[in-house]
């Protein structure tokens, strides 16, 4: 198989392109690097495509590296035929390829392999050749053996009809148009366990779908009902057809003494042997075509999640709300470190809300805090109403926000966390994070397992190594689009960057306590166990502030440090002007860009790159990502009335619609049907991010229930 040329049919992409990603992938270096700094090499490839590519490049080795096996296997046997040989080649899945081994298999032994031994074969040979002129019964005669426990004409039939049943069932070709038509024209089917059982699986207590139209979230759903044992879950072939053409492919001649014992094996093949196995197969494949958008989705959502906008320069007063144990709160200064932690009791059953208002008031003048960070946890709708009261009482101006707070319990009783706050308990952790998570979140929620984080859906039912896998490469794609502060970056965001392995952070976390502060790039070759090949991968995406080389804060890389100081040269600039932002008009300079690439050497895209970067030197690309919603005034699920009009972030997106909270604690879903009107969609995604500012419309407000539902068309 010619792996470039299928990869590049499958992305849409030049054949050229796959191959020179390949042959740098082979050669070491990551994705966010070729992304990034190769993009003369694979004709701008973005992350997303290469990460695509990368996938299905490892798919389609191990499926050649399975070829090879199953060749030599069959050849071991002797059972190769050039034919056959040739088909295993072509076979363009691994499915394809296990169909076309199945008859050379070591099986087990089954009914067939029974017959088999008591020498039945030839009767099963004489039926499949449909030529005989005698009856199947009298054929049968000369198969019977004391010997061999075959007594009868009818066990002899029975066991060659097994035998044939087999055959069948291990033909490639028939198993493919099975599985194609069950497909195509089959049905998903669940139905209740217990038909009184109260769960959320009551809409699919009787329930069906095409196979054709199962949604990937609906599949996710009826898998875990059925896990749960609230649902029983079947495939409905069209099994009329397939019989037809089974019987159509073995009955070859109009033999009346054989027609109707083929007919018999062809049923009991499909029926015994062959049905089960297609219906596992599909619903695997259903599976996993469902996790595969799901895990989409979860990326997405991931990725908008960490490339929310910093709120930089403010003191944050992180606020874990709780009732029996206190509310933890942690003060934060702009650089995010821990000025101090408090535990007050606002709450019930203490209900202190004099004292705790004394306290935070006290900490809001002593270290200047401007902006309450309030995870959205059991009794943070109490929290706010005590905050609101208190910033309406103080002449201070501060506001807060309710922030997402999942996945910060995983990372307060994680070892990191302990690592990294010693002598705090899981409250204060938890409250310094979730202040830390408003200041960077990107920085923030790195330390957490991307499956805690809750942006997805059903995260919990699915391959979770291939999901690990997936969410490890956005978080690294949005690190290294992002870039580090080398001399502030913790070992878990440092990981992330691109050649960065878990000891070589640790390595540069020491070296940096043991040596201070990195002034240039070039120290990071004196890091244990950074090699020059690991130097090259990190190198752009690592960022030096006040350092012995103005380039060191960009993402121009240590490799085209010299054909950047040509070009400032060329063009009337030095390295000072990088440091007082003088290059703004860099691009209006730089005209002719094709000669202007030439004359340094270099191609045309590397050239506007740095060119873009010595404008902006060091732009966080999280600056065009919307700005998180501000409040200083409580709202409640009570207080919504149908057709009210609020500004609200999107907190997950998922296949049929997107939750928004609109500050009530209680998240409102926006239907797919409800977000747009001025196009179809096919998934809200088209439409709308985590973390975007929608403003919506309410339609419904359940209370009992705790159920809101929302409209974008306004």
């Amino acid at each position: 198989m010619d792996i470039a040329n299928v990869i590049a049919k499958e992305l849409g992409i030049k054949t050229s392109q796959v191959e020179a990603t390949v042959k740098l992938i082979d050669e070491g270096s990551t994705i966010p690097f070729i992304a990034r700094y190769r993009k003369e090499v694979t004709g701008s490839l973005n992350d997303e495509i290469l990460r695509n590519l990368y996938e299905r490049l490892n798919y389609l080795r191990n499926l050649e590296e399975r070829k090879e096996t199953v060749i030599a296997s069959i050849a071991e046997q002797e059972k190769l035929t050039t034919e056959l040989e040739q088909q295993i080649r072509n076979a363009m899945t691994l499915v394809a390829v296990e169909d076309l081994y199945r008859p050379y298999k070591q099986k087990r032994r089954t009914r067939a392999t029974v017959a088999k031994e008591k020498g039945l074969e030839g009767l099963a040979n004489i039926i499949s050749l449909q030529l005989t002129q005698r009856s199947i019964e009298q054929e049968a005669e000369a198969f019977l053996s004391e010997e061999k426990e075959v007594l009868t004409t009818k066990d002899a039939i029975a066991g060659a009809l097994d035998i044939i049943a087999e055959n069948i069932s291990d033909e490639a070709e028939y198993r493919t148009y099975i599985r194609d038509i069950t497909v195509r024209e089959g049905k998903l089917i669940t139905s209740a366990r217990d038909a009184e059982a109260k769960s959320v699986y009551e809409m699919y207590y009787e329930f069906e779908e095409p196979i054709s139209k199962a949604a990937g979230y609906r599949v996710l759903a009826i898998n875990r009902g059925e896990k749960e044992k609230f649902l029983t879950v079947k495939i409905l072939a069209p099994e009329e057809r397939i019989l037809s053409y089974l019987e159509s492919k073995v009955i070859v001649h109009e033999n009346p003494n054989t027609k109707e014992w083929l007919k018999l094996a062809a049923e009991d093949s499909y029926k015994r042997l062959i049905a089960g196995a297609i219906e596992r197969e599909i619903r695997s494949e259903l599976t996993e075509k469902a996790e595969d958008g799901a895990i989409t989705v979860f990326g997405k959502n991931l990725k908008q999640l960490l490339m929310q906008p910093p709120i930089t320069g403010q003191v944050v007063l992180g606020w874990d709300p709780a009732f029996r144990t206190g509310c933890k709160l942690a003060v934060v200064d702009a650089t995010g470190k821990v000025l101090d932690t408090v535990v007050v009791y606002p709450t019930e059953p203490q209900k202190k809300i004099a004292e705790a208002k004394r306290i935070v008031h006290g900490l809001i003048k002593r270290y200047g805090i401007t902006l309450i960070s309030v995870g959205n946890g059991t009794a943070s709708r109490e929290s706010e109403q005590v905050i609101v009261e208190l910033l309406k009482e103080i002449p201070e101006t501060v506001q807060y926000i309710i922030v997402n707070e999942a996945g910060a319990s995983v990372y307060s009783a994680s070892k990191l966390a302990t690592e990294e706050f010693p002598n705090f308990d899981v409250g204060q952790r938890s409250a310094a994070s979730i202040a830390r998570r408003l200041q960077d979140p990107l920085a923030e929620l790195v330390k957490i397992d991307p499956k805690s984080i809750g942006v997805g859906q059903y995260q919990h039912d699915m391959n979770q190594k291939k999901l690990g896998e997936a969410l490890t490469g956005v978080v690294e794609d949005c690190v290294n689009r992002v870039g580090v502060d080398l001399n502030t970056a913790s070992a878990s965001l440092l990981e992330y960057v691109s050649g960065i392995t878990k000891t070589i952070a640790k390595n540069i976390v020491a070296y940096r306590e043991e040596h201070g502060r990195f002034t240039n790039r070039k120290q990071l070759l004196s890091v244990a166990k950074l090699g020059p090949k690991a130097f090259e991968q990190c190198a752009g995406f690592m960022r030096i502030q006040d350092g012995e080389n103005p380039l060191d804060a960009t993402s121009v890389h240590p490799e085209s440090y010299e054909v950047t100081m040509k070009l400032l040269q060329q063009l009337g600039y030095t390295l000072k002007d990088i440091t007082s932002q003088g290059l703004t008009g860099l691009s209006l300079l730089a005209k002719n860009r094709t000669r202007l690439a030439t004359d340094l050497g270099i191609g045309v895209v590397t050239l506007e790159d740095i060119i873009s970067e010595l404008e902006k030197p060091a732009r966080d690309p999280r600056e065009e990502m919307p700005k998180p919603i501000l409040r200083t005034d409580v709202l409640e699920m009570k207080d919504l009335t149908e057709g009210m009009i609020l500004k609200g972030t999107v907190r997950n997106v998922i296949d049929f619609g997107a939750f928004v909270d609109i500050g009530v604690h209680q998240d409102g879903l926006v239907h797919i049907s409800q977000i747009t009107n001025k196009k179809f969609i096919k998934h809200p995604l088209e439409v709308v991010s985590v973390g975007d500012i929608v403003e919506v419309k309410v339609l419904s407000v359940d209370l009992e229930r705790k159920r809101i539902q929302l409209s974008m068309i306004l």
